[in-house]
């Protein structure tokens, strides 16, 4: 029975609601703030702002043409792109608003879909996973700071995008001052991250160490950069090995790091594809395509990427470590 009373704790009870709603609102846009505060500075905090919306480009008609007859993508009218799910700026990082993953990896993953006349949808996933999913047909392809070695030929395609350099990084204060060749690792703890290529080649590093009788390093695995930073600059870890796109970024941003060395070696990061689909030429067609119309200049220099910008995309490049 509907009575004056009943309308009273009706409304009290829309008030309460609304009320709640607004501070549940009110706590998530305050927990979102406070988790940019807690992992970047003020000035990577506006970088990743200045950089909230994507950079487009237009249909590439080659490349379009290149997809094979017949093709379906895994979401019909979409690219379907796996990024990392940690943060990991300037590759791929969550943005302020908590939902949105800004990145220099999604800009290029946006600037391949608008070539080929597709909406872009990207899906974490955590590196450990992404080969599963690409496999198992969850995703059409993944850029993830992957570096192409003739292992993963073997399973995958490739469409290179940016170029990989692999560096050593201490802190400012370290006494460590040059890490060139295996010896200057021998009993240093070195953050690195887990089925990656820099552990790879790490883990010859360390065969060399035990090879010459030397007290061989030690490979620590830690869940994101984050971890790896407070790890070294509390001093459990003698230095960690990143891709130096990450080195630089946290350089620019005040990090107190500094770079001792590098491996040397020819590699490339690039777009990953399930082997024999076809889909990697219309791939490596849009890239070169926005390499041409400078839409990706445009999107590296804003991550403070241009000294990793390529001429041209190459498919399954030839791999040297040297």
């Amino acid at each position: 029975m509907y009575n004056a009373q009943t309308a009273v704790v009706f409304g009290l009870t829309l008030a309460a609601l609304s009320v709640t709603g607004c501070y549940n609102n009110e706590r998530a846009t305050h927990a979102q703030e406070n988790r940019l505060k807690t992992e970047f500075s003020e000035k990577e905090q506006q970088t990743l702002r200045n950089n909230m919306v994507a950079i487009h480009s237009t249909k590439n008609v080659e490349a379009i043409a290149q997809l094979p007859q017949g093709f379906k993508f895994v979401n019909d009218g979409h690219f379907t792109v796996a990024v990392g799910t940690n943060s990991f700026p300037p590759l791929h990082v969550l943005a302020e608003d908590n939902q949105t993953r800004i990145g220099s990896e999604i800009d290029i993953a946006q600037l391949i879909a608008d070539s080929l006349g597709l909406q872009l949808q990207v899906i974490p996933s955590s590196w450990e996973n992404w080969p599963l999913g690409l496999a198992s047909g969850k995703f059409d392809a993944v850029l993830s700071n992957i570096a192409v070695t003739e292992q993963r030929k073997q399973k995958y395609e490739f469409a290179t995008y940016r170029q990989d350099r692999l560096d050593f990084y201490v802190t400012k204060d370290s006494k460590i001052q040059l890490i060139k060749t295996p010896d200057d690792i021998a009993g240093l703890k070195i953050v690195v991250g887990s089925g990656t290529n820099q552990e790879r080649l790490l883990l010859k590093w360390i065969e060399n160490n035990r090879q010459k009788g030397l007290n061989p390093a030690q490979p620590i695995y830690l869940e994101d950069g984050a971890a790896a930073n407070l790890a070294l600059q509390s001093g459990r870890v003698d230095a960690y090995l990143i891709p130096n796109v990450m080195g630089v970024w946290q350089q620019a941003n005040g990090a107190n790091i500094k770079a001792v060395g590098g491996l040397n070696g020819t590699w490339s990061v690039a777009v990953a594809v399930k082997k024999g689909t076809g889909l990697v030429n219309a791939i490596q067609t849009s890239i070169n395509g926005v390499i041409a119309n400078g839409k990706y200049s445009q999107a590296l220099s804003r991550w403070n990427l241009q000294n990793q910008e390529i001429p041209q995309s190459v498919i399954n490049p030839l791999i040297q470590d040297k």
